[in-house]
């Protein structure tokens, strides 16, 4: 399994306040990629240093949530590491797949979150 990117994301009900901050300091948007589940989507914002942030809109959340977002070249063997090394997808076994990628959420141990994916290639 080979990482493709590693960085923070912020999931929020309020993601349009959280981008417009991110764009003050100097964020651009690269890619967004809407209708994921029930209407979240999810902004992925870069500035000229190549320094990483996504952006989620999550309207059923209360609080803002931070996780890590890591992308891979191969999901299902990522997601069975995580879970030999303790980690727990609170969703039970459920994924979210849509026609370009595959994903899940799931916490350490610890408490900490890594939001891991594979982008499918067409």
């Amino acid at each position: 399994m080979k990482i493709s990117s590693f960085s923070p994301m912020i999931i929020s009900p309020r993601a349009d306040e959280i981008i417009a901050l991110f764009e003050d300091l100097g964020f651009q948007r690269a890619h967004t990629k809407e209708g994921i589940e029930n209407d979240i989507t999810a902004a992925v914002l870069k500035n000229e240093s190549g320094f990483m942030v996504t952006v989620v809109h999550a309207a059923d959340l209360e609080e803002d949530m931070s996780t890590i977002r890591m992308n891979v070249d191969n999901f299902d063997e990522a997601y069975e590491m995580l879970l030999a090394h303790g980690f727990t997808n609170p969703r039970g076994d459920r994924v979210t797949e849509t026609p370009s990628s595959k994903a899940a959420m799931v916490y350490s141990p610890s408490g900490f979150t890594i939001s891991v994916a594979e982008h499918i290639k067409k």
